[in-house]
């Protein structure tokens, strides 16, 4: 498990961007459900699908970003650990 969150984690900026990204597409999605209620009600099925769209992208990039400081918090107790050992000795 812990190696997973190491490979997820192990390019936050790519994270990062990935969820800018999405977060762009989602937002899109959302403007064009809302010109869709206006103008041309057929307009809300593709922005429906970039909504999702933009909703997988923005959550692949969150998950990438928790997993970078989850396996950085890792390394840290697992360093704190290993300090305990040494000094009980």
């Amino acid at each position: 498990m812990k190696n997973l969150f190491f490979r997820w984690g192990s390019n936050p900026h790519k994270s990062w961007a990935d969820f800018k990204i999405g977060l762009g597409i989602f937002v899109l999605g959302v403007v064009l459900i809302y010109v869709g209620l206006q103008f041309w009600i057929f307009l809300q099925i593709p922005a429906v699908i970039l909504l999702a769209v933009g909703f997988l992208i923005a959550a692949k990039g969150y998950l990438g970003i928790f997993a970078n400081r989850f396996s950085q918090t890792l390394n840290r107790l697992g360093g704190a650990a290993e300090r305990d050992k040494q000094n009980k000795r």
